[in-house]
């Protein structure tokens, strides 16, 4: 015989009610988990049992977007249908409050910036003082917070630069150690020597009387060619 038709009411023993509870709960996550999976669908699942104990399930999606998604459909099928007066009178209502914010938030800026004050009276100008104080207070922290973070990075700099500007000094020197110098003396006797062993008949072969005249004058010292010339 087939299975009958199961009627569906409260069960009333306590110890069986709780029992059943838990075995749907379990069945019913686990068909949430499976058509999420299955038709690649965002579902949320919420229960509460009568103690108050929550249970909820959410899908990959987490379930705070899946509840938005779901208030932003609602609202788009009650602007729809127009069968939610009681919801368009609450958004009136919100509408004007937001308007009496903004209408508030632009007085306090015009009363901030030194305008529209003879309305005022003096607990209220001392109100704006010690805001305003408070603001330059902060302000001036600011500033100087980024006047030393300024003056640290430029510090920094400076020291890179230095560093740098010390190794290039040192390279230098390194690479003039490498070369090698004669002494001031040796180059000094090699020029004399060189003159000392000039050919004058060498000289009497490169050219004519005008050009061994400036080689002279080029090379010999002047009490030579004064004793030559006599």
């Amino acid at each position: 015989m087939g299975r009958g038709r199961v009627t569906l009411k409260r069960i009333e023993n306590k110890i069986n009610r709780q029992v059943t509870f838990s075995k749907r709960r379990s069945g019913l996550l686990k068909k949430a988990h499976e058509i999420s999976v299955l038709c690649d669908a965002d579902v949320a699942l919420i229960v509460f049992s009568t103690k108050g104990k929550l249970c909820e399930y959410a899908s990959d999606a987490s379930m705070e977007r899946i509840l938005e998604r779901h208030e932003r459909h609602s609202y788009t099928e009650r602007q729809l249908n127009g069968t939610d007066p009681q919801s368009q009178e609450n958004w009136s209502l919100e509408h004007a409050k937001l308007k009496a914010r903004i209408e508030l938030f632009q007085k306090n800026q015009r009363h901030l910036m030194g305008e529209d004050l003879d309305s005022l009276s003096l607990k209220e100008l001392q109100n704006y003082e010690q805001q305003l104080d408070t603001a330059l207070r902060r302000l001036r922290l600011r500033k100087n917070q980024l006047m030393l973070e300024s003056i640290s990075d430029l510090q920094k700099k400076d020291k890179a630069l230095q560093d740098q500007n010390n190794l290039l000094l040192k390279e230098m020197k390194e690479k003039e150690k490498e070369v090698p110098q004669l002494p001031p003396m040796i180059i000094e006797q090699q020029t004399h020597d060189n003159i000392g062993t000039l050919n004058l008949g060498e000289m009497y072969q490169a050219g004519g009387d005008g050009e061994i005249e400036d080689t002279r004058r080029q090379v010999m010292p002047h009490w030579i060619l004064q004793y030559m010339n006599q």
